[in-house]
């Protein structure tokens, strides 16, 4: 049996753990912006849900800096960081914050 699989993703590029960890909590208050966009959802529920959690994943994002900073990582790496956020689709997760194209009249 001869299966399709997916096309494999980039490796991850090297991190520390609080640049991981700062991707990682970057990326979960871009999901809960998507989440909560006005342009985007339908559901007052899911987004106030979403807005309420925004708060604590502010915290993650702060708490993460703070680390990185404290252990004397003074510079971020940018370019780097970008890579392993488009390897954990952020472009996508970005995309839900922006605001839809209007359809054509």
């Amino acid at each position: 049996m001869s299966g399709v699989w997916p096309p494999e993703l980039p490796p991850l590029p090297a991190l520390t753990r609080a640049e991981g960890e700062l991707v990682d909590r970057y990326l979960e208050v871009l999901d809960l912006l998507g989440r909560i966009n006005p342009a985007r959802t339908h559901d007052t529920y899911a987004a106030l849900r979403a807005a309420q959690a925004l708060a604590l994943a502010a915290t993650g994002l702060r708490d993460a800096l703070t680390v990185m900073h404290g252990r004397g990582e003074r510079e971020i790496y940018a370019g780097t960081l970008a890579r392993a956020m488009r390897v954990l689709d952020g472009e996508r997760r970005a995309g839900r914050v922006m605001l839809p194209s209007e359809p054509p009249n």
